[in-house]
């Protein structure tokens, strides 16, 4: 069964999302919608990217998802539909799609045209849930636009290699809710430049040596456990996304605080994985 997702930032206090889901339900009173998130922060489309493709894979294919960040047409920004690992997805080409399609080439890309009907400023709930039901329906992209064969990227999604290979620049493109830090460095991209070589990851002033699979991997069990004081303890790890995380051991965001917080680390901020030359003696 296929559903219809949405991923905005309007938040939960206005009518927005309210009137999206209605308007939906008014032409598929048979509708299933999921909310995937409405905080994303605002206008914020390397947050938006990250979460939409750590969730849209656990739907099943065939799901339409609409995304309603920064979503206002204009001359930079028109509207896309697209059809990608076997899902459907509804947006502005404003480079949100850019993370998914890097790994996952699209099947086809429209562009919306049934603005030339429809005047809006609210284009997630007078075009993009057209397009969805339409979509919904068994309908093709074709009807509601021209087939184009590029879309935005957006470069700090993408992490930069230099040093002959032996340096990777990323930056932080979320935080979490329990305030950890997670960059656009992949698991992947690590093993594919560092070959197993040691490394330093650098994020702002605090070194790390290690990165760990999960975070209980800096607990020694065999310690009793009023005797280890780990809480707050900071450490990087290859999360559930398969991306570079730095986060701060079992932190409470009331007394403690978290990553982000604590190591002053924020959106957009840079950090560096430094590979030693297999020749170096250093």
């Amino acid at each position: 069964m296929s559903l219809i997702t949405l991923t905005t930032d309007f938040g939960l206090k206005d009518h927005f999302v309210g009137a999206v889901k209605g308007a939906i339900y008014s032409e598929l009173s048979d509708a299933v919608i999921v909310d995937i998130t409405h905080h994303i922060s605002p206008f914020n489309i390397s947050e938006t990217a990250y979460v939409l493709k750590n969730a849209y894979k656990s739907f099943p294919e065939g799901s339409i998802h609409i995304i309603g960040v920064d979503s206002e047409l204009n001359e930079e920004t028109n509207h896309i539909a697209l059809k990608l690992d076997n899902h459907y997805f509804i947006c502005p080409n404003n480079g949100v799609i850019s993370m998914i399609a890097s790994e996952i080439r699209p099947e086809k890309i429209v562009e919306i045209n049934i603005h030339d009907r429809i005047e809006s400023s609210f284009p997630v709930l007078d075009v993009f849930v057209k397009v969805a039901c339409h979509l919904k329906r068994g309908g093709t992209l074709e009807v509601i636009g021209k087939e184009i064969f590029d879309y935005k990227i957006i470069t700090d999604i993408q992490p930069i290699i230099s040093n002959n290979n032996s340096k990777i620049t990323g930056s932080v493109i979320y935080i979490d809710n329990y305030g950890n830090v997670i960059t656009n460095i992949s698991k992947k991209l690590f093993e594919k430049i560092g070959k197993g070589r040691e490394f330093e990851l650098l994020a702002d002033r605090y070194p790390f040596k290690k990165i760990h699979s999960k975070y209980s991997d800096i607990v020694n069990f065999a310690i009793p456990k009023e005797d280890r004081h780990l809480d707050g303890a900071r450490l990087a790890i290859f999360n559930s996304a398969g991306y570079v995380e730095i986060a701060l051991y079992r932190s409470n965001l009331d007394t403690v605080g978290g990553a982000s917080s604590l190591l002053g680390l924020r959106y957009r901020d840079q950090l560096t994985i430094t590979f030693k030359d297999v020749d170096s003696n250093s």
